[in-house]
């Protein structure tokens, strides 16, 4: 018994420390719309000038973008096909652990109990928790034809690891571009 709880408590950490890492993403298309006839892209000026982030997170935005477009083989023109806007939205949560659990006298005797406290206190933390939104519109129609949005948690300290963690975002939710094909 005292093995099962010590490997449930582990199981449990693991997926709370591993959901503070991946990025949930969804993506949503017009399903009437040939996406192997988009070869070419640009970026739509006036949707990107709307989003609610700094000028330098906007680079890293659409330079992580322009690499993942360029890699599945579509090329930057002045007459593109698609026009690639973003849209961003974060919020802040605040996290509240209760450190009161470890090693004592419990109601079934000695060993692990997750009422009396080994490590006493409660500690709070602050995370920022970060959506970004990829659209691909039409060029001619003007027409949103896909979108994939990308929610996770972001770093704000470290620079590096912003810029990584911006590439990951791109990475995953234009994995799911063009629709149907798995990559």
């Amino acid at each position: 018994m005292k093995k099962l709880q010590q490997t449930l408590a582990l199981v449990m950490i693991g997926l709370m420390l591993s959901s503070c890492v991946s990025v949930k993403v969804a993506s949503d298309f017009d399903r009437d719309v040939d996406f192997s006839a988009y070869k070419s892209f640009a970026f739509y000026k006036p949707g990107i000038d709307k989003a609610e982030i700094s000028d330098l997170d906007k680079k890293r935005i659409l330079r992580a973008i322009d690499a993942e477009l360029l890699a599945k083989g579509m090329t930057k023109s002045e007459e593109p096909d698609v026009l690639v806007s973003i849209f961003t939205k974060s919020r802040e949560r605040i996290n509240v652990y209760n450190n009161a659990w470890g090693w004592g006298p419990g109601y079934y005797g000695w060993g692990w109990n997750p009422w009396w406290g080994g490590y006493g206190g409660v500690s709070t933390s602050t995370s920022t928790e970060g959506t970004l939104y990829i659209d691909l519109i039409d060029a001619d129609r003007k027409e949103l034809v896909w979108q994939g949005i990308g929610r996770g948690y972001l770093n704000l300290n470290n620079m590096e690891k912003k810029e990584e963690r911006i590439k990951e975002f791109v990475n995953q939710i234009l994995e799911r571009y063009p629709p149907g094909v798995q990559q």
